[in-house]
């Protein structure tokens, strides 16, 4: 006759949960050094594997062997684009650089005097050097420690060869992730798991492969703006405004202030126009764009499961910018939005709720490593097809 297997008490699993705990945040701060790459190494995954389930199911070659050469193609594009557009972009952001410290000389001068306004004396020079020092605060700690960290990273072979490595095998072996995360939870929690699993796969999916596609139509976009009005720098100006949307939210005020300053300091290449006309224009021309992108743009290539409301992006860049700097306020938006799900799922939990209650009435589909793996699909059309699918 077996023995019954007696469960863990209580204590014992309350004892187990903390040491794992605390060997979860060791080996978290031990390797710290290399949680920024292995970040990486997700993100290009999650930009190499819709490409690469696509050609898997259409060609019949083994998926490791379209991963390699897909890998490739990537590498060769990032070693050509570099030669075709760096040299004339780092050219006219060095022009750019220079320019700014130009104006940023005339702006002192201009307020570098004391100025008596309803008869209270204010001084010029003590406000710019205020408004220099804060910006100099909020910038040095932001872009300091993650741009020395981006650039070892690209200037170290050790740390490039390690994130094409992982982001390799996390394309290749693409199933195999899926069925061990599958297998985590206890059986009872699964199918909770995999819809969680879903929705958060679909909100990185689409963050990442949506913001790729937006910020090259948006930089191609305004250089072309850029050239037919004549605003100078237009080169720069336009792949600023792509790397831009990365930044939710505050993104288009910053481009839109940088331009605004050239507008009103250097006027137009060619425009025979008053320089604050010209900033008019570029304002006008902005407006309209912005309209054009939060109705039309964002949801169509982007789609609105990351889509949040500006004051809880903020409170979400700002926080990132604290704890991990640059590549902290890029992850700022899909993260608040998978923070979301999740507290939408304890909550629900803790209230007796249904935690799913848009597809409570559908069956869960089976797993599909295709999809539910990273770079899943995104787009709320995607899900509706789901959901006729299995109906």
């Amino acid at each position: 006759m077996t023995e019954t297997r007696r469960p863990w008490l209580p204590r014992t699993k309350l004892t187990v949960s903390i040491l794992l705990l605390a060997l979860f945040i060791y080996l978290l701060t031990r390797f710290s050094v290399a949680i920024p790459s292995f970040i990486l190494a997700v993100i290009l995954a999650f930009v190499l594997t819709p490409p690469v389930n696509k050609l898997e199911q259409r060609l019949p070659i083994p998926r490791g062997v379209i991963a390699g050469l897909m890998f490739l193609v990537f590498l060769a594009l990032l070693i050509l684009i570099p030669f075709i557009l760096v040299p004339p972009l780092a050219e006219q952001i060095a022009d750019l650089n220079l320019d700014f410290q130009i104006l940023l000389q005339q702006i002192e001068e201009l307020l570098g005097h004391q100025y008596i306004i309803a008869g209270q004396m204010i001084d010029g020079a003590a406000i710019f050097n205020q408004i220099v020092n804060v910006v100099q605060d909020i910038v040095q700690p932001l872009f300091g420690e993650t741009l020395g960290f981006a650039f070892d990273v690209i200037s170290s072979l050790l740390w490039v060869v390690f994130i094409f490595v992982v982001s390799f095998y996390l394309v290749k072996d693409n199933a195999s992730v899926v069925e061990w995360l599958d297998h985590l939870p206890p059986p009872d929690l699964r199918d909770d798991s995999r819809r969680l699993r879903q929705e958060i796969n679909q909100i990185w999916a689409a963050f990442f492969r949506g913001q790729l596609i937006l910020g090259t139509i948006v930089a191609i976009l305004f250089t072309i703006i850029g050239f037919a009005i004549g605003l100078p720098f237009a080169l720069a100006m336009g792949v600023i405004a792509g790397l831009m949307e990365f930044l939710p939210s505050i993104g288009h005020g910053i481009w839109l202030s940088i331009a605004s300053i050239l507008a009103l300091f250097a006027g137009s290449t060619w425009m025979n126009v008053p320089n604050w006309v010209f900033a008019l224009i570029i304002l006008g021309l902005h407006i309209v764009y912005q309209q054009f992108d939060l109705n039309y743009l964002i949801p169509r290539i982007i789609g609105r499961q990351v889509h949040l409301p500006p004051l809880v992006v903020i409170l979400g860049i700002v926080a990132g910018a604290a704890t991990a700097g640059v590549l902290g306020v890029l992850l700022a938006a899909p993260t608040v939005a998978s923070a979301r799900v999740i507290g939408r799922y304890i909550f629900a939990n803790l209230s007796d709720t249904d935690p799913f209650p848009d597809i409570a009435s559908s069956p869960l589909p089976p797993p599909d490593p295709r999809w539910w793996a990273i770079g899943g699909k995104s787009s709320d059309e995607d899900r509706e097809g789901d959901k006729d699918d299995h109906s």
